[in-house]
């Protein structure tokens, strides 16, 4: 692997003696890709403008709160990633379902692409298409359309409780088709109106703003930490806060990536957040990770207090 002084290892990833390159890869288009978004778009779009109502309207941004809250920020990135907090395994797999639902990859893929690329920017030097430093049409492209071929991949090698989980196992190879319940569940309550707008514009809208975030949070926005050695920093988007469930802080993700709690300062929301706590106080998530006094590693550099 490519040489680098960091203390933060990710035991699925990295391990001692193994060979891999961050920066030499082919990037091509993904016909699975292609067709999945582009069927989604058309249902979402087209569709979505010859059924518009208010109550369609309404169906679009409650489960698209739900999906992206509880779902890819709950569920999929801080539990079943992270494992930053303890809770039942009826409710971990409840909103990992909810995460698949965004549209995005199913558990195991959503994992692969998260550790996969969490790995090369903390590289020295990585391919374009992790560090999103490509102009943003050509980012957008090769985020939501294509893959990459790398010339010598790190193995991604998952703990036995999830690779051997059959639920999970389900899950992944049926992620598209876990779409289907609730499109009949929508079109008995609302008919191709609610279909159009809860399920294909919710995924067109979920994956081109999870590319949006992931593309600025790379680029552009205040930086508390810096990461020494690393290619690539992240950044915290301000503005953002509610409509991304506290995952815009991601300078803060960067520092500190097992940490429960994304909004690190004063001022900066996080919803995700303020629901974990919440469940807290129920009894049905304990055990909250978060940044202390020791978590300070090396390559971790303060830079200023956020505003």
């Amino acid at each position: 692997m490519t040489a680098h002084n960091h203390q933060y290892t990710n035991p699925r990833i990295d391990r001692p003696g193994a060979v891999a390159d961050a920066l030499n890869g082919e990037v091509y288009l993904d016909i699975k890709k292609l067709l999945w978004l582009g069927a989604m778009s058309l249902l979402g779009t087209v569709g979505a403008i010859l059924t518009i109502s208010l109550e369609a309207v309404l169906l679009f941004v409650l489960f698209t709160g739900i999906t992206l809250c509880f779902g890819h920020s709950l569920g999929m990135h801080r539990r079943f990633i992270h494992r930053a907090y303890d809770c039942p395994k009826w409710l971990e797999i409840l909103w990992v379902h909810l995460g698949t639902l965004v549209g995005i990859a199913g558990p195991f893929g959503m994992l692969r692409t998260h550790d996969l690329r969490d790995w090369a920017q903390r590289q020295t030097e990585c391919h374009d298409y992790f560090s999103h430093s490509q102009a943003w049409y050509k980012d957008a492209y090769w985020q939501l359309l294509c893959s990459i071929n790398m010339q010598q991949r790190p193995d991604i090698v998952m703990e036995p409780v999830i690779a051997n989980d059959p639920v999970y196992q389900w899950m992944e190879k049926t992620w598209m088709w876990q779409q289907l319940p609730w499109a009949l569940a929508f079109y008995w309550l609302g008919g191709w109106g609610f279909v159009c707008w809860g399920i294909g514009a919710r995924i067109v809208v979920s994956n081109v703003g999870h590319w949006l975030i992931g593309y600025f949070a790379h680029n552009n926005g205040h930086r508390s930490w810096h990461v020494e050695g690393a290619a690539v920093q992240g950044h915290n988007i301000k503005w953002t806060s509610l409509l991304t469930m506290g995952e815009c802080w991601h300078n803060n993700h960067h520092a500190f990536p097992f940490s429960a709690k994304l909004g690190l300062e004063p001022g900066q929301w996080d919803l995700g957040w303020w629901v974990l706590v919440v469940f807290e106080k129920l009894g049905l998530v304990k055990n909250l990770r978060v940044p202390t006094r020791e978590d300070q590693r090396e390559e971790l550099k303060r830079l200023v207090i956020a505003p």
